[in-house]
Formats: C-alpha cells, structure tokens, sequence
C-alpha cells in the first residue's frame, strides 16, 4: 500500500510526503504523484506524532471521578477501591478510550502501566497506535503475593509476544519501590534485560517517597535503584520531581530516560523540583507522558507541552527556559527515544507516525512560527488527520467506531465507579 499527502507544510516549506508500507519513501521533488490513497495537505501541516512515555490508560474510566484531594487520601480512599473492581472488559474498554482519545489529539505511541494488560494489548492492536505495556508489578514487600505477581506478568508478557503485532510491545512494570521489595526488583530487571523490554517504573515523584527511602533504605530512590542495577539504557523513569544534581549525573551516566508529566505532578502538587535543564545539559534523554486520565485529567500532548514550557519559566523565573522547541522534541523525538521507537521525525525511512494539523484556524492564525503555536496555541482539536505505521487511523477528523467507544467506555467506568 502506498500514501501520498500532497502540498502540506513540513518544517517551513509546502511538500508532499510519499508512504510506502509503513515507512516514510520520499519527501519533495522524489515524492510519486500517485499513490493508493491521496491526502490533500493544502493549508494544513505535517508535524510528527506525538509519544506519550508515562500514562495508565484504563484510568480513562476514572476521569474526573476524584479530583482535588491529597495524592495518599486520592489513592486509598478512591482510586484504589475503584481498582479493585475493575474486569479485563472494563481495561479493554477504558484502553479503547484512552486510544481513541489519544488518536483524536495526536498521540501515535505511548508508554502504559496498568492491570490485564493483555486486555489492553488487544484494544492498542485494535486501535492502530503503537503502545509499549507493562503489566503493574506490586508485591507490597510479601512473598506469596510476588510469586502470583510474576506468574501474572509473565503470562501478559507471553500474550502480548504471542500477538506478534510490532505496533505492541512487552514491558516489564516494577511500580515503585515503596510498593515492590527488593528481590522482586532484581529479578524483574533481570528478566528485563533477558527478554530485551523496556523497564518502566515510577522514580522520585515525590518528596515523601525521597524522605522515606532514605529512612528506610538508607538511600535516595535513584541511589537505591543504582545499587540493584536497575538504572540503564532500557529504563524508562517516570515523574523524577524530586531529583539532586548527582542523580541527574548518575541517570546521564546510566542512559536512563526519563518521562515529565507535568500536569499530573502539578494537579497532585507533588513537586515542581524537577531539574530538566540540568537534565538536558547531561545529556539525559527528557519526553514528556500524561499520566493517567484520573489525575491529569486529558491525556492530550498540546496541553501537557505547554504545560512543561510554563511550568518551568515560572519555576526558574526565566522565560528562555523551556522553550517551545524544546518541549515539542521532548513530546517527538525525545519519546521515540527514550521507547527506542524508529519515529519522532518525519524523514525519508522513519516509519510513518504523524499528524496532519488544520491550520486553518483562529487559534493557529498567524503563523508566524509553527512549532511555538503548535506549543503555546494549539490543543487536540487541531488535529484534522493521523497516521501510525503507514496507517490512516483518523481524516477529517472522524474515527471509525468512536461511537460505540464512547459508549461501552461510559457503562464500564459507572460500574468501576461504585455507580448502581
């Protein structure tokens, strides 16, 4: 199959961008005039899409379900009696969801944690985006429940390779380590490494959880983590609110990537410490995630990349920090990385992930700069066009079977809510 979106603005310049399968083939004078499937770009742009590296999808269903409250009190009064009565029907539709919303806002790949994720895994495939999915490991520092936690997880790992599909993949989720004890950190790093994933796990994202594994451990959490091996190329670290100058250097030292969800920590006023210039000057690779929808509460990228720009103005008083730039690559280029994704740039034999923006719209008029308008402008409903792996997932922005998604989605989140 071959695609052709003819006339569109790419990085200044109106071209045509030719797909062949699902790869980038020719951009410009070497771009065919024919192809498959034809879309017109004319006043529109072609930016990549969007990678989303920390969100728990099927929390969709728990949208605006508690809000404004203490993370602890959020979590043992609401989100975690939710939890307990969620069905792999309900992640499978709160998965679809997430997608959905995810490709109506320009999102074409994300980073999940959550539960059944085998549920989750047939939602993505179904979707057409890519997702990378690690079952949540929690053992609470108890034996037997680690034996039935590894016993889950490697069968959700065995389900996912078993689809065979490249737009899915396994990853391998520790949640914290104030929910997972130390052995059980070894091994889900080792058998990580053994098997190739991604480890996906959440680092420093707040003040307390530094305060308490410095009690409890005797170090910070990034010092902890260091110690068991688990800090390196294949680690993909969310939130890091609470980080010191020599972590920052020991992530730079170890490859780590980190994943910024700026909305989520700002909402739970969990910390705005997070060092991203010193980051991004050693060198660590920085993207951006949304979190889950029950804390964030969109999982749009536009939000969370300006968020991220003001965010970190206002903490450094400093407008140059943080710049629109950036952030966008934090949002492209900078996921595609940290998930060791060939996308984030749209170039000839990258494979073709990207989003088709209207530009005919107040909010994106003039168009003095694309990307800061993009950044500071824009929101998902800019969107007109998406496509992931070579694949038209949305034009004019219509999708099929929303409907349905919507739907299903809304009956589940009642029951997962307590709702009669």
């Amino acid at each position: 199959m071959s695609l052709l979106i003819k006339d569109v603005l790419l990085d200044g310049n109106v071209t045509s961008i030719y797909v062949e399968e699902n790869r980038i083939a020719a951009i410009g004078g070497k771009a065919r005039v024919e192809a498959d499937t034809v879309i017109d770009g004319k006043g529109k742009a072609a930016v990549p899409g969007f990678v989303n590296t920390h969100t728990h999808a099927a929390m969709t269903l728990l949208r605006g379900y508690a809000d404004d409250m203490n993370l602890q009190e959020w979590l043992s009064t609401k989100v975690w009696p939710a939890e307990a009565r969620l069905t792999p029907e309900a992640v499978y539709w709160g998965t679809k969801l997430a997608c959905l919303e995810m490709v109506k806002s320009g999102t074409t790949c994300f980073n999940d944690m959550y539960f059944h994720m085998d549920e989750a895994a047939r939602a993505v495939a179904e979707s057409g985006i890519r997702g990378v999915l690690s079952e949540g490991f929690i053992d609470r520092f108890d034996a037997a429940r680690a034996e039935a936690e590894f016993r889950k997880a490697r069968e959700v790992v065995r389900k996912i390779e078993s689809m065979r599909n490249p737009r899915v993949r396994p990853a391998v989720g520790p949640h914290a380590i104030y929910t997972v004890s130390r052995e059980s950190l070894v091994e889900l790093h080792r058998w990580a490494e053994e098997r190739g994933h991604p480890l996906h796990i959440h680092v420093s994202e707040t003040n307390a959880e530094v305060e308490n594994a410095r009690k409890d451990f005797g170090k910070g959490p990034v010092e902890y983590l260091d110690a068991l091996g688990l800090l390196g190329p294949n680690t993909v670290a969310a939130h890091c609110c609470w980080l010191s100058d020599a972590e920052v250097q020991t992530f730079a030292e170890r490859g780590v990537k980190v994943s910024h969800c700026p909305v989520s920590n700002m909402k739970l006023a969990t910390g705005r410490a997070m060092p991203l210039a010193a980051m991004r000057a050693a060198g660590v690779t920085v993207s951006l995630g949304t979190d889950g929808a029950a804390s964030n509460n969109s999982l749009d990228m536009f939000e969370s990349m300006k968020v991220a720009a003001l965010l970190h103005k206002f903490a450094a008083n400093e407008p140059t920090v943080a710049t629109a730039h950036e952030v966008f690559e934090m949002a492209t280029v900078g996921g595609a990385r940290a998930l060791g994704i060939d996308a984030g740039e749209i170039a000839v034999g990258r494979l073709a992930d990207l989003v088709v923006i209207d530009l005919r719209r107040p909010e994106l008029t003039p168009a003095h700069n694309l990307v800061s308008n993009v950044v500071y402008a824009a929101n998902g409903g800019c969107v007109d066009t998406v496509l992931c792996d070579g694949r038209v997932l949305m034009q004019g922005r219509q999708v099929p079977g929303e409907a349905e998604v919507l739907e299903r989605a809304s009956s589940f989140a009642a029951k997962v809510a307590g709702a009669s």
